[in-house]
């Protein structure tokens, strides 16, 4: 063979390996049902968005731990595409999360969106190490305290043990593991939780996503994870970037968004939203992530027609995996709403039918016909 065509041939192949690699999860040693949620994620966000809920199988309003009920269910005829839970208190070997979703049920649950075809994502508002106070206890010097050489590192290790034993324990009908999006130390440039802004430095929250995941990866042998990684509301590109762990940390890049509070107008809201899509965008595929809407609201759904004149005309022009609706806790307390997808009955549930049956939304019954797994 002449130089000339080694050559070419080497090129061929450089491009060929380098193509590849970039449509694999940062694990290198991801399951292959991991390695094909990842694929079909970037594959689905060309064709629409998944939907999903936090907590979609536990609870709802009104109710708690009836088989198969779901308050999406209740108004659509159908499940989301995505179920979002919390491993909140795990860390402290509690039973039950801090929503008082006890483990074993969650397990089953997990199994049971699995089976369905369904994508399943957790969070962890874990306490704070330092103070032994909650996740919203934001004290300085928390995160230093558990890097490596920090004084609360070794306690930090137990936690992420018992994180990796949950995560292991996830298996389908055939013993395989279940694929998870993990997303750790959300809305981290906020100042609400002690590990995001002003509690910690940019550098130091870096060095802890990166521990978490290469712990996970390494010693705990956890290969069933896709990485996310996900801001609050951000200002540009650049904000956004600021503790950012680096592209090969991250599978999944994403924001939350809750409309209320400064942005209550529909036409505020639907700027910043539309903003903050176009920059998340540019980022995701400036760096060749996974653009999704890591969790969004609007609590109480006093707009009657929100869902299709808000959410999703703002959403039309954009690609983007999935969006995680937040829990349906119901009335917490008489006259306070605490829930952020419809049941039935409620005011915007017959706009949500018209937002089902949008050609761009995906649900469990489109999810189940593309086998994400295989």
């Amino acid at each position: 063979m002449s130089q000339k065509k080694t050559v070419g041939l080497l090129l061929l192949v450089a491009v060929a390996n380098c193509s590849f690699s970039q449509n694999l999860p940062v694990d290198k040693k991801a399951t292959t049902q991991t390695i094909h949620l990842y694929q079909n994620l970037k594959r689905l966000s060309g064709k629409g968005f998944l939907f999903g809920h936090q907590d979609d199988l536990a609870y709802g309003v009104g109710w708690k731990y009836i088989p198969e009920k779901s308050d999406i269910k209740d108004v659509t005829g159908d499940y989301p595409a995505i179920y979002g839970w919390e491993l909140g208190r795990i860390e402290l070997d509690h039973p039950m999360n801090l929503d008082s979703v006890p483990f074993d049920a969650m397990k089953k649950f997990i199994g049971e969106g699995y089976a369905r075809g369904g994508i399943i994502t957790i969070s962890w508002h874990l306490n704070n190490p330092l103070t032994g106070k909650t996740a919203w206890d934001p004290a300085p010097g928390t995160v230093a305290s558990i890097l490596p050489g920090g004084e609360k590192h070794d306690l930090y290790k137990t936690w992420l043990d018992r994180i990796a034993a949950f995560i292991l324990s996830l298996k389908g009908k055939n013993g395989e593991l279940i694929p998870v999006i993990f997303r750790p130390f959300h809305e981290l440039n906020g100042n609400w939780f002690w590990w995001g802004g002003k509690n910690c430095t940019s550098e130091e929250i870096k060095k802890l996503y990166r521990f978490t995941e290469t712990y996970l990866r390494d010693e705990k042998n956890v290969h069933n994870l896709l990485y996310a990684f996900n801001t609050d509301r951000f200002a540009s590109k650049q904000i956004y970037l600021e503790r950012y762990p680096g592209d090969e940390w991250v599978d999944i890049i994403g924001f939350d968004i809750y409309q209320g509070n400064n942005i209550l107008r529909n036409e505020d809201f639907m700027k910043e939203f539309d903003r903050t899509l176009t920059d998340l965008e540019e980022i995701a595929t400036e760096k060749n992530k996974i653009p999704a809407l890591t969790e969004f609201g609007f609590v109480g759904l006093p707009d009657s027609l929100w869902w299709t004149k808000v959410f999703l005309k703002t959403l039309q022009p954009h690609h983007i995996a999935y969006v995680l609706g937040w829990r349906n806790a119901g009335y917490t307390t008489p006259g306070h709403a605490d829930f952020y997808v419809p049941y039935k009955g409620q005011a915007s549930a017959k706009d949500f039918v018209d937002f089902y049956n949008a050609d761009n939304t995906i649900f469990q019954k489109d999810i189940a016909k593309e086998k994400i797994y295989e």
